[in-house]
C-alpha cells in the first residue's frame, strides 16, 4: 500500500454491531475515519475515538478517499451509495463493500461504481464481534489485483486477507461460509436436544463430540447460550443469518444445486424469528429445534 493509501481518510458507512469495532481498528491503524449511520445515535459514541461523525452519507464520502460499506444488504447499499447526493461523488474514489450480499448483486454494484468513475472491491469478512475487536477477522477479497494491492494494507487492519478472485468470488466464498454457520448450528442444536431428551448428560455428549472428527469450535462457543436459553447481546442476529440463507438458496437454485437440507434450516430460522428472536443471537435456533412457543 502506498504512503498516501496508508493514511487515506476513510468514509465508513454503517456503524452497527460489526462496524463499530472495525472502525476502532482503522483508527488504531492511523486512518482518519468519517463515520455515518442511518440511526445517528449508534455512531455518536465513536467521537470518543476521534472519529468525525457525518450528518449525511454524502458528507462522509466527500471527506474521504475510500468508502467502506458495512450495511445490511444490497438494497440498503443502493439506497445509500447510489442516491443522487452520493453517486456523483464516486468518481476517483474506491468503494470497499464488506457486507454479505449475493455474487450477482456485488457484480452489479461493481459495474455501477465503474460507470460512475469509481473503483470497487468486495471484502466480506468471516468472524464476529470478538474477532473484529481483536483484528483477527478473515477478509475474503474479490477484486482485481491492482485494486487489492492498493488497499490490502487497510484491509489488514481487520485481519488476514485472502484473495478469493474477481468481484463476485469473494461474495460467493462468504455465502459458502455462512451456509456452514447455519447448517452446523442447526445440526448441533438438534443433536444436543436429542441427547438431552434421552437423558444423556451434556458433559458426556460434549466429551465424545470434542474427541471426534465431527467437532467444530463454534459448538463450544454457542453451548453456554443454548443451555442458558440466553440469546441477547448477539454477535450475529438471527434475522441476518436468515437473510444470508435466503441469498444462498437463491444462488444455489441459479446454479442448479440441490440445497434441500438448507431449506429445512431456513424453516427453523423463520420459526426462531416468529418466537421473537429476530434480533437475538442466531444460537436461538435452539429454541426452534425445541419447538418452544414464542
Amino acid at each position: 500500500m502506498s504512503g498516501a493509501a496508508a493514511r487515506a481518510p476513510v468514509a465508513f458507512l454503517g456503524t452497527g454491531l460489526m462496524g463499530r469495532p472495525m472502525i476502532r481498528r482503522l483508527v488504531q491503524a492511523g486512518h482518519p475515519v468519517i463515520a455515518w449511520n442511518r440511526t445517528a445515535e449508534k455512531a455518536a459514541p465513536l467521537r470518543e475515538l476521534g472519529v468525525r461523525v457525518a450528518a449525511t452519507a454524502a458528507d462522509a464520502v466527500t471527506r474521504a478517499q475510500v468508502v467502506v460499506l458495512m450495511l445490511t444488504d444490497a438494497a440498503a447499499i443502493r439506497a445509500v451509495l447510489l442516491t443522487d447526493e452520493v453517486r456523483g461523488l464516486l468518481a476517483g474514489r474506491s468503494v470497499i463493500q464488506m457486507g454479505t450480499i449475493a455474487p450477482s448483486e456485488s457484480r452489479a454494484l461493481a459495474q455501477d461504481v465503474a460507470d460512475l468513475g469509481g473503483e470497487y472491491l468486495e471484502a466480506p469478512v468471516l468472524g464476529s464481534i470478538p474477532e473484529a475487536e481483536a483484528g483477527t477477522l478473515i477478509v475474503m477479497a474479490g477484486a482485481a489485483e491492482p485494486a487489492l494491492a492498493r488497499w490490502r494494507g487497510l484491509l489488514a487492519a481487520f485481519g488476514g486477507v485472502v484473495h478469493a478472485g474477481e468481484v463476485g468470488q469473494g461474495a460467493a466464498l462468504k455465502l459458502a461460509m455462512n451456509q456452514l454457520i447455519a447448517a452446523e448450528t442447526a445440526a448441533f442444536a438438534l443433536s444436543l436436544a436429542l441427547a438431552e431428551r434421552e437423558g444423556v448428560p451434556v458433559e458426556t455428549f460434549m466429551e465424545v463430540l470434542r474427541a471426534s472428527a465431527l467437532y467444530a469450535p463454534t459448538f463450544d462457543k454457542k453451548l453456554e447460550r443454548m443451555l442458558a436459553h440466553r440469546y441477547g447481546d448477539p454477535n450475529f442476529p438471527t434475522r441476518h443469518l436468515l437473510k444470508d440463507v435466503e441469498l444462498f438458496l437463491s444462488e444455489a437454485e441459479r446454479l442448479g444445486l440441490d440445497a434441500g437440507p438448507l431449506a429445512g434450516v431456513r424453516a427453523l430460522l423463520r420459526r426462531a424469528i416468529d418466537q421473537g428472536h429476530a434480533d437475538d443471537d442466531y444460537s436461538s435456533l435452539r429454541e426452534a429445534v425445541l419447538g418452544r412457543d414464542g
